[in-house]
């Protein structure tokens, strides 16, 4: 990856934060969002929201920006149903949504490129609780698994997949499960700034300024949903125990671990991550890392010799934890998105 932090943005954290605030995330129209609701194979639910189409891209304009894409079928405009355009599917991170500015600016990139676009929200993180004892965790390769079998049932084109942080390292997960079968759903993965050693990574938000900062705003959002969660399923963990969590080991000890068939949180972190099974992965895989990212130390990323010959290791020295801001203040983050799409569309 080609990326050079601007010099009015120096450090790990100030590249996470002030991309996450401040930068532009798109340009030209606003972007707007139709939402499905689907029911899960636990009688749950997820949303999932599907970037529309504007009016003024047409099939003549589509077929000049992609080429390679000249017979498509346009039965509902570009994507959804009915298309052979590429779909890209974002998994989103931790409390993330189709709001997080990652999330925008890589629906902001698909639509530039005339693909679909759609992401999926894990459960409870769309505005609304889910119904089931259970959340989402870093590992969930069967609910990763189950959605994009769905976009695959619902899309007639090609699907890429990405993923960022804790969506990014599930998303890895299933490649790595499903081995050579995960070519029948999707064409390419891409994770970004995911935590592929989850014991590290908790290490490293757990202390210092990472800890005042970043882990107080989780659990600002995750403790109260997690109690929610108890008064529609009373019993289903000690609720004194959860208030008096200060970190995320204390709150995946409590919450996480157990309601997801973890032991505590060190069986959930070890089982969870996807480095130590990168080499089973038999679809092409982007791992994007920077190497100043305040949540996954640089030390804990991958090595060549630890991936096997489908995976491709991008680690710039910069970009904080998803962050990449690019151009003069305020910035954008749209960069890392276009070089990611880039990438992916080799396997188109």
């Amino acid at each position: 990856m080609q990326y050079q932090a601007p010099s009015w943005l120096p450090g790990g954290h100030a590249q996470t934060i002030w991309p996450a605030l401040f930068a532009r995330r798109h340009q030209g129209l606003p972007l707007q969002f139709r939402r499905e609701r689907w029911t899960t194979p636990d009688a749950d639910f997820i949303d999932v929201d599907w970037l529309e189409t504007p009016a003024w891209m047409s099939h003549d304009m589509f077929t000049k920006r992609q080429p390679e894409f000249q017979e498509s079928r346009f039965g509902e405009g570009i994507g959804g149903r009915g298309s052979m355009a590429p779909l890209l599917v974002l998994f989103h991170g931790l409390e993330g949504s189709s709001q997080s500015h990652y999330a925008q600016a890589f629906a902001a990139v698909a639509r530039q490129r005339g693909w679909a676009f759609a992401i999926p929200h894990f459960r409870g993180c769309s505005g609304e609780l889910n119904l089931a004892p259970r959340a989402y965790h870093s590992g969930d390769f069967e609910e990763i698994g189950w959605m994009l079998a769905r976009f695959k049932e619902l899309h007639d084109g090609p699907v890429l997949a990405a993923g960022v942080s804790l969506g990014g390292n599930a998303l890895l997960r299933w490649a790595e499960e499903h081995g050579q079968s995960a070519a029948a759903t999707a064409r390419a993965v891409c994770s970004i700034c995911s935590p592929v050693d989850l014991a590290a990574s908790g290490r490293a938000i757990g202390q210092g300024f990472s800890r005042q900062v970043y882990t107080r705003m989780f659990l600002r959002t995750m403790v109260p949903k997690a109690l929610r969660k108890l008064k529609q399923h009373p019993g289903l963990f000690d609720a004194e125990r959860l208030l008096r969590a200060r970190d995320l080991y204390e709150f995946d000890n409590v919450f996480t671990a157990p309601l997801h068939g973890f032991r505590n949180t060190e069986d959930y972190w070890q089982r969870a991550s996807s480095k130590p099974h990168l080499a089973r992965i038999r679809i092409p895989a982007l791992v994007l890392n920077a190497r100043n990212d305040p949540f996954v130390p640089a030390a804990c990323l991958p090595r060549e010799h630890e991936t096997g010959p489908y995976v491709t290791l991008w680690q710039p020295e910069h970009g904080g934890h998803v962050g990449f801001a690019a151009g003069p203040l305020p910035g954008h983050v749209m960069s890392m998105p276009q070089q990611v799409c880039d990438w992916l569309s080799q396997a188109l």
